[in-house]
């Protein structure tokens, strides 16, 4: 057995750079390079090993901890979760930035490696610069915060232990059910330290994503319960993009007669016009699915967590018998809602249910156009929405989304995050290729759109275009990964929907009877005191030409298309400053969702709708 001498941070490069994933016998590098800001932290330690080479790594500078990390996520995302960038930071707040990017991973079962430098392990200097001092124990420092938020944690205290932190790291983020982010913090006198390592470290190590294959009782279970189903519905969730199986789910639904309604992360997996696709399903879905969600008497869930989104907090599904399936590799998942579980590859489960149900000639009892016609109800519904214009000439947002989508090529990939988008997008928005759906909205985190279009656009080259949707909101709390598109010669679009303030929250506020407070970008108003004068204007527009990309205002149809147009010539990031009316979003259209009504209150507004919550919780599942 040969050694090699390295120290802690070198090992860990020349570890990560030898790791591959096979996924239906294709083989892949994993690692394709390392997100990083350089601290005190790391700099002399992993920052050393990265200038010292020695690796096939490539280093990219981010320019906000969670903005990195977020970018990072959006590549894993783009690659189907088969290929990671890791992303390393100083300690103390450099770190601790990570936190909500960990959130989210995790969220989303999206491999993200986390390599925060940390406090030293001797102690002797202590305290350091942004070291936390804890009088209940010295052994705490800031990256315990991690811990609450990954999936794997760990603190490499001494050289070796690099070795089983490395493998069972890496265990967790090629885990195809309890994958998300990994945390390895890294001390900073440990980073430079050395050790003999065994040369068999660093061999080429395969993991293997292998389908799981779905048992005969689960089988026998699933297709008995399908065959008592008269109106069965499927979910299309995230794990029928991972497993690849579009095709399968299609065909499934249209060989049985089965109406789909999709996630957030299912969502542009089945294509748009496909005869049984309902469209989003849910508190932001359409009045196709949730009205077909409400008569159904089996769930049938493909890939799904289940989310208050998607089940409306458990009061969508409103037959009393009802009943429910769910296909999912993750066991947790799996036994949500009380449902038959199928542990198991959503591709496998679909084919071999598929398979038992016809050779009993099974189909649904649905009417014979009932499906078609009320999806064909929506249609309308969306094509009205999307052709919206107001008597004051003010763009309205889902008339800017109807021009976008018939801009976007099948091929381009629309993306965004928190907010009134996504839910705007699950609803009205008709994909083009499979997988050309980006939304993150497992965590919800404002701030991913820009920074994940960067890792997006890293994934999916320069043949395809990244068209961002971001609210102001969302877009002025984080943008900061715009300066690395600029740096990186990515060309993200950005197009910034401008309604003044965060639009989502105040529709949710103003639902259960409080009046705006707090919610829109006014300036504080001397006579009153409060936050509501005049709105404050900001050009997003020259905020983008401050970092190098072009720059266009937007308040007419016109120039919309005018821009979008003359974007297509650019190789930088395009900034969009499009102002659009408030209180444009889409609407409700059939779901429900459960949030902390106050109970009482001076204002009637609130009594009644307090009245109205107490009266829809009559109507939930319990667990």
């Amino acid at each position: 057995m040969g050694t090699i001498r390295l120290t802690m941070t070198q090992a860990l490069l020349k570890f990560m750079d030898n790791q591959y994933v096979s996924f239906d016998g294709k083989e892949e590098k994993f690692v394709e390079g390392v997100f990083g800001i350089f601290g005190h932290g790391c700099v002399v330690g992993i920052g050393q090993a990265l200038e010292q080479g020695d690796h096939g790594l490539t280093f990219y500078q981010g320019k906000n901890e969670q903005g990195m990390a977020h970018s990072a996520i959006g590549y894993a995302k783009e690659h189907n979760r088969r290929k990671i960038i890791p992303v390393t930071t100083s300690v103390g707040p450099g770190a601790l930035n990570l936190v909500p990017a960990a959130g989210t991973a995790t969220a989303n079962r999206i491999p993200l490696l986390l390599l925060p430098g940390d406090t030293f392990a001797t102690r002797q200097p202590d305290p350091v610069l942004q070291q936390l001092e804890l009088p209940n124990s010295m052994a705490i420092t800031a990256n315990d915060a991690f811990k609450a938020v990954c999936k794997y944690w760990d603190r490499v205290q001494r050289p070796e232990q690099l070795m089983s932190a490395c493998i069972n790291a890496f265990r967790v983020l090629t885990d195809w059910a309890d994958t998300g982010a990994v945390c390895i913090a890294m001390p900073q006198d440990v980073e430079g330290e050395a050790y003999d390592y065994p040369d068999y470290f660093f061999q080429k190590r395969v993991w293997y994503l292998d389908r799981r294959p779905i048992t005969q009782t689960a089988l026998d279970r699933a297709v008995a319960a399908i065959k008592q189903a008269k109106r069965p519905l499927l979910i299309c969730g995230g794990g029928v993009k991972y497993s690849e199986a579009w095709n399968e789910l299609s065909a499934f639904a249209a060989d049985f007669g089965m109406p789909i309604g999709e996630t957030q992360s299912g969502k542009g997996i089945v294509a748009w016009d496909h005869p049984c696709n309902a469209g989003g399903l849910g508190l932001t879905g359409t009045s196709a699915a949730n009205k077909l969600a409400k008569e159904a008497d089996l769930v049938i869930g493909v890939g799904t967590k289940f989310m208050d989104f998607t089940t409306c907090s458990k009061w969508l599904f409103q037959d009393p018998s009802v009943q429910y399936i769910s296909i999912n590799v993750g066991s947790m998942d799996a036994h949500k809602m009380d449902a038959i579980p199928v542990i198991a590859d959503a591709k496998v489960a679909l084919e071999a249910i598929g398979a038992e149900l016809k050779k009993s000639g099974y189909k649904s009892a649905y009417g014979a156009t009932e499906v078609v016609d009320t999806v064909a109800e929506w249609t309308a519904e969306c094509d009205r929405l999307f052709a919206l214009t107001r008597d004051d000439g003010r763009l309205a947002t889902s008339h800017v989304l109807g021009l976008l989508n018939k801009h976007l090529r099948p091929q381009d990939v629309i993306l965004t995050a928190g907010g009134s988008l996504p839910s705007d997008l699950q609803r009205v928005w008709r994909s083009g290729n499979p997988g050309t759906y980006h939304v993150e909205y497992g965590f919800s985190c404002m701030g991913y759109e820009v920074c994940g279009a960067v890792g997006a656009k890293m994934a999916v080259g320069e043949d395809r275009e990244i068209y961002v949707v971001v609210g102001d909101g969302s877009y002025v709390l984080m943008h900061s990964e715009l300066y690395t598109a600029v740096q990186e010669g990515l060309k993200i679009n950005v197009l910034v929907i401008d309604n003044s303030g965060w639009g989502c929250i105040e529709n949710l506020q103003n639902n259960n009877g409080t009046p705006t407070f707090g919610t829109v970008f006014k300036a504080r108003n001397p006579a009153t005191g409060q936050l509501d004068g005049p709105n404050v204007v900001v050009d997003f527009a020259k905020n983008g030409e401050s970092y190098g990309a072009k720059g266009y205002n937007i308040s007419t149809e016109a120039e919309l298309l005018a821009a979008l147009e003359d974007s297509k010539k650019e190789t930088r990031p395009c900034v969009f400053d499009i102002k659009v009316a408030p209180g444009t979003m889409t609407g409700g259209y059939g779901g429900w969702w459960r949030v902390g009504v106050a109970e009482v209150s001076t204002r009637p507004s609130v009594q009644k709708a307090y009245a109205d919550h107490v009266e829809e919780l009559g109507k939930v599942r319990q667990y």
